[in-house]
């Protein structure tokens, strides 16, 4: 068996080796240090994903067998501090101090070895068994740099691995590290501060062992050192304890000392600086890099130059619209032609009556009409997921920081709102990095503004249908920049009234340049395909049949029957057709969700929509892929065997060019789907941003389409 430890003394055997059994595994580091990598390079471990007990927070644990140990790793979410601003940090610190496990497995990034260290500083402050995995060591070699792994081991006192997941090198040796480890005494992690810094922490501690929850010399020393470091969770946990008084007056003449001797304001400056001060130390020794400017550093000075940056990213953005809507074009006819032909077929296999009627009038074409627009949203989503995996984005948030400060949002802001052009849902999740409560709530409510991959097949529909003859990756490509251009206007207002003052700095790691994992990019595309079938084959399926439900019934047979003995006397195929379409346009004025339609058709009346485009505007708020199907059903095309091409022609003929675009905006603006605003009530408590939040976008998206409207009529549409 291969060993991670060497000769060194931290790894020496104990007398008794442990019982064999389970060894559980904390997996720990700050984030984009290759946590997920590691993992997924494991060779015959078993993965299992759920969440953290009472959060949402993503779980994922890791078993692997060996030499008669059942190893169970648990991956906690990235964290860069003990001192912990977002609901993931707090429960990958709550599971490091709180939960039972036998050793802390600290995984660091090469590249960025110094900042990463910090952290390792307070895992070794808890004075757990721990080996410390210093991932894309690849990288650093490229450059012709070098890691000296023993004398890291030296200065730390834990064993060292140096890895490159992604070449799959050194990551087998992890295994063999965690056993060696565990079998063996707890090391005497080598870190110490400043010898005035000590000796308050040796007094704290002195007092903290009075009490016996405190009793182990290693723990009440970690106690204290957190105390020092003004950490609010541990003076909870010493709040309702007989020593609690004789501690806080002791920390507080600490604190006064410590800051007037460092001439600091607060002791956790201090001890962050001392952290700083080691890490970088450590670098100085233990890694020899060649001054040379790196590949990375070489592509930056033209992706991110001060003039010419915003106008490339700009120019990508652009590219992937255009491809976006050209390349999508040609399986989209593919998969419309299927849909329709399986259609025209049950139509006349199956018996006629009800049943025939729901699947080929209404389900059928309902879910073609969406899925149809599958390859547009997987190339939308393979264009983000490249630039995040090359590692594009981070720069082009550093790039776009100081534009959006000027409307009032922090740079880190532009993460989730690229996100949202994806879906609003999972950007919401990703505003929780926001560290301001303000910069969050703000970020949070101009989200919707991004435009979703769900309203994609909306703006495709109706591009082709009024811009035939234009360039449609160009008038998408606006109209989505458009929406976020809208967004950032209402920033600004909002900002001014509502959430006065400056947002945060910001703070954010630019990684490497790195060519993405082929593997990384198809798991997601096809969770991302796999959700979207599942839901056109279920919940869009049923709101189709209940669109076809209100739109078939109740029945008028007295004008069914008038009809069709007009039918019978036609002269030609063309008059029974047109006979028939108009049978179907009056059964559906007449219908349940003509009623319905009617109803709220004053609302949009003065937009130019008729009750048609208002019913379908309305089923959007339960997944904006519906207003397609919607629209299918509601302007009825005389048969299940019509194509794509056929309902773009019906709603050219029956929608106004100025509602055209009203719709549009509307769209681009109103309320998200109920998953969307479930997932930002859930996020935001607080009941007056709820309501808020629920009734601003509509308002906003009237009141812009009717000005709009309005101006287009003036200008002689």
């Amino acid at each position: 068996m291969s060993s991670c430890c060497g000769n060194d003394t931290s790894c020496k055997k104990s007398t008794i080796k442990a019982e064999k059994g389970e060894i559980k595994v904390a997996i720990v580091g700050q984030p984009n240090v290759g946590k997920s990598s590691i993992i997924n390079a494991l060779s015959n471990a078993k993965l299992h994903v759920g969440n953290f007990s009472g959060v949402t927070v993503e779980k994922k644990e890791v078993y692997v067998e060996k030499n008669g140990y059942d190893i169970l790793m648990t991956d906690l979410p990235g964290i860069y501090a003990f001192n912990a601003y977002t609901p993931e940090e707090q429960v990958a610190k709550d599971f490091l101090i709180k939960e039972d496990y036998d050793l802390i497995m600290n995984v660091v990034d090469a590249n960025t070895l110094s900042r990463n260290l910090i952290f390792t500083m307070q895992l070794l402050d808890m004075h757990k068994k721990m080996i410390l995995v210093v991932n894309m060591v690849d990288e650093i070699e490229k450059r012709d740099g070098n890691i000296n792994k023993k004398r890291i081991e030296e200065l730390l006192g834990i064993p060292v691995i140096l890895t490159s997941a992604k070449r799959n090198r050194g990551v087998d040796e992890i295994i063999d590290c965690i056993i060696d480890t565990y079998d063996v005494n707890i090391a005497k992690n080598k870190i110490y501060y400043n010898e005035k810094i000590e000796q308050r922490i040796e007094d704290l501690a002195k007092i903290l062992r009075k009490s016996q929850h405190f009793r182990d010399k290693d723990y009440s020393r970690f106690i204290a050192i957190r105390l020092l470091d003004r950490d609010e969770n541990i003076y909870k946990i010493i709040h309702d304890l007989p020593i609690f008084i004789e501690a806080h007056k002791a920390l507080e003449k600490m604190y006064a000392k410590l800051e007037a001797e460092f001439d600091e304001d607060s002791t956790t400056d201090i001890l962050a600086n001392e952290r700083v001060a080691i890490a970088r130390n450590l670098q100085m020794e233990a890694v020899d890099t060649q001054e040379k400017e790196s590949l990375s550093e070489k592509i930056d000075n033209f992706l991110i130059h001060p003039i010419l940056g915003l106008p490339i990213f700009l120019f990508f953005m652009w590219a992937l619209f255009q491809l976006t809507f050209v390349l999508g074009n040609y399986p989209m006819n593919i998969i419309s032609v299927i849909f329709s032909e399986t259609s025209a077929f049950l139509a006349d296999f199956l018996p006629k009556g009800v049943f025939n009627s729901v699947l080929t009038d209404g389900v059928l074409p309902a879910v073609g009409a969406i899925v149809m627009f599958l390859p547009n949203i997987l190339i939308l989503f393979l264009g983000l997921n490249l630039l995040e995996q090359t590692g594009y984005m981070s720069r082009a948030a550093y790039l776009l920081d100081g534009f959006m400060k000027r409307f009032g949002l922090q740079g880190k802001a532009f993460v989730p709102l690229v996100s949202g052009f994806g879906c609003t849902v999972p950007a919401y999740m990703a505003a929780r990095t926001l560290k301001n409560p303000k910069d969050r709530i703000i970020t949070m409510l101009v989200l919707n503004f991004m435009s979703c991959g769900a309203r994609l097949p909306i703006y495709v529909l109706l591009v082709s249908a009024f811009f035939a003859n234009e360039n449609p990756g160009n008038i998408l490509f606006f109209i989505y920049i458009g929406g976020a251009t809208l967004g950032l206007i209402v920033a600004k207002i909002l900002r001014i009234v509502l959430f006065k003052g400056e947002p945060e700095p910001f703070v954010m790691e630019i990684p490497p340049y790195r060519f993405p994992s082929l593997k990384a990019l198809g798991m997601d595309l096809w969770i991302k395909t796999k959700m979207f079938l599942k839901k056109a084959g279920s919940f869009i399926a049923i709101a189709a049949m209940i669109i076809w439900f209100l739109s078939a019934y109740p029945t008028n047979g007295d004008m069914v029957q008038k009809y069709d003995a007009k039918v019978e006397h036609a002269s030609s195929a063309q008059q029974k057709e047109q006979l028939k379409n108009e049978l179907d346009s009056k059964l559906l004025e007449n219908s349940y969700l003509g009623s319905v339609g009617k109803f709220i058709e004053p609302i949009f009346a003065p937009l130019g929509m008729d009750w048609r485009l208002s019913v379908a505007v309305v089923a959007g708020l339960s997944a904006k892929e519906v207003v397609v199907s919607a629209l299918g059903t509601l302007y009825s095309m005389g048969g299940a065997n019509e194509t794509n091409k056929g309902l773009i022609a019906k709603i050219r003929a029956n929608v106004d060019f100025k509602a055209a675009i009203a719709l549009i905006i509307i769209i681009m603006i109103y309320s998200p789907c109920l998953a969307a605003m479930g997932t930002f009530y859930a996020e935001i408590p607080q009941w007056a941003w709820r309501v808020f939040y629920t009734i601003y976008p509509n308002v906003v998206a009237w009141l812009m389409a009717f000005g709009v409207y309005k101006t287009l009529a003036l200008m002689g549409y």
